[in-house]
């Protein structure tokens, strides 16, 4: 299993990143993948899952602003984060639950992670 994050940057408040996930050794029609995140100092929380039967979840800090899907043929997982807030500031990382029913922390395996700064 390898999970690779990209796609974080700097952005100014209001603005929008697009995160992908690329997902290898994982089926998404039978395991869960979840962005978490985690900011200087604090710990790592969830932020959306994406579960084998396609039902999707999310933190209350982020609904109606972020919006998790997925690509089978590129084996990818994607988070779209619109209307971005300092406080979204963190590492953002992708894992992967073999049971595909939940994504309780902690995952089965996780990636390297990739930075997004929220700043004007």
């Amino acid at each position: 299993v390898q999970l690779v994050e990209s796609g974080g940057g700097l952005v100014q408040p209001g603005g929008s990143l697009r995160l992908s996930c690329v997902a290898s050794g994982v089926t998404f029609d039978e395991h869960s993948i979840g962005w978490f995140r985690q900011a200087p100092g604090k710990e790592r929380e969830g932020v959306s899952c994406l579960m084998k039967n396609s039902n999707t979840n999310y933190a209350d800090s982020v609904k109606g602003r972020f919006t998790i899907s997925s690509n089978t043929a590129k084996n990818t997982v994607y988070l779209q984060m619109d209307s971005l807030k300092p406080e979204d500031t963190g590492v953002y990382y992708c894992g992967v639950d073999f049971t595909g029913l939940t994504c309780d922390y902690p995952l089965d395996y996780w990636g390297e992670g990739t930075l997004v700064t929220v700043s004007s």
